[in-house]
């Protein structure tokens, strides 16, 4: 009876020890994908938004639109994530001369230790500028 309860222990150590290890594995990796998508859908909403009647009418000063901005950028982030997470959109900071956004995705986990939430935050800054004094392409914009 000694060594059945021993064995019938050690297995539910190995089963619990591979679900601890998935838990995490899957949490790491949703992270980078989530910090990767989150950099990728930012860079082209910048792009999307850019305001070109502005940029030939003042003279290649960039400014992009809020509303294209958060519209592209939710469209174009609820087209590549999974309906089986819960994402929390935080636009900290939008300014649109010179186009500046902050934003912040929150994912949900459903790991809750002594209470506490393990939620996954990911954070962006990114700002459009340019350098030079003469007029440019919008494709040659760096960002």
């Amino acid at each position: 009876m000694n060594k059945a309860m021993t064995i019938v222990g050690i297995v539910i150590l190995g089963i619990l020890t591979l679900a601890v290890v998935n838990i995490i594995n899957q949490y790491s990796q949703g992270k980078e994908m989530d910090e990767q998508l989150l950099n990728e859908t930012t860079k082209a909403a910048m792009i999307d938004a850019i305001d070109l009647g502005y940029y030939r009418v003042s003279g290649g000063i960039i400014r992009c639109d809020r509303e294209k901005f958060l519209e592209s950028f939710v469209r174009r982030f609820a087209e590549d994530v999974t309906s089986s997470t819960d994402y929390k959109i935080r636009i900290l900071d939008f300014n649109e001369i010179p186009p500046k956004v902050s934003i912040q995705i929150g994912t949900g986990t459903v790991a809750k230790i002594a209470g506490d939430d393990f939620d996954i935050v990911n954070q962006i800054d990114a700002i459009i500028e340019t350098k030079y004094a003469e007029k440019r392409l919008v494709e040659e914009i760096d960002y």
